[in-house]
């Protein structure tokens, strides 16, 4: 049976993470991608997850509990990445889902300008085979604008420098997500 968009994102994930490696979740919501990506990491491994609501950064924590000191939680958002994670880290994925927190506020979304920010960031960190995933959830106010960025910003990416996929159900209504799947190439001079 074909995957979510969800789930396939976590396999594309466990294909390349390893123990000690650093990672991102750009977009921590109610911690579940925190949680997976800390497990993959492990306690010699770095989490650093973003999210400007403290209903996230309380939902994270309480997922967490004390089970990811590896994770640092940052109450603030993903364009923020270029100030909070050194510019020296290497990073081997990071992942988005992009939209609204769900059973919160719809009217707080992620935004095609802070998205494009957290994206540059990311990109100059990632790893070679390392992979930006987002999980683009478009069918709220202002949805369709962040879609159209995220993937413009990543159909221009040049091919000899990354493979670019997207997944998605074409069938199935109320606007599935669709996942984009970034990753850098051996060679890359970015």
């Amino acid at each position: 049976m074909l995957q979510t968009a969800l789930r396939y994102s976590h396999t594309l994930l466990k294909e390349i993470i390893q123990p000690g490696d650093q990672v991102i979740d750009a977009t921590m919501g109610n911690g579940n991608d925190t949680l997976f990506l800390s497990e993959l990491v492990g306690p010699e491994g770095k989490v650093y997850a973003f999210d400007i609501q403290e209903q996230a950064l309380a939902n994270t924590r309480e997922k967490l509990g004390d089970a990811a000191p590896q994770a640092s939680l940052f109450l603030a958002g993903h364009e923020t990445i270029e100030t909070n994670v050194p510019e020296d880290q290497p990073i081997k994925a990071a992942i988005f889902n992009l939209g609204y927190l769900p059973n919160s506020d719809k009217t707080i979304i992620t935004l095609p300008e802070t998205t494009k920010q957290a994206m540059d960031a990311i990109l100059k960190r990632l790893t070679v085979g390392g992979r930006m995933i987002l999980v683009i959830y478009y069918g709220h106010d202002g949805g369709a604008a962040e879609k159209n960025e995220v993937l413009n910003y990543c159909g221009d990416l040049p091919q000899k420098s990354y493979n670019v996929l997207t997944y998605q159900f074409i069938n199935q209504k109320n606007n599935p997500p669709i996942l984009v799947c970034v990753e850098k190439k051996k060679g890359s001079q970015e």
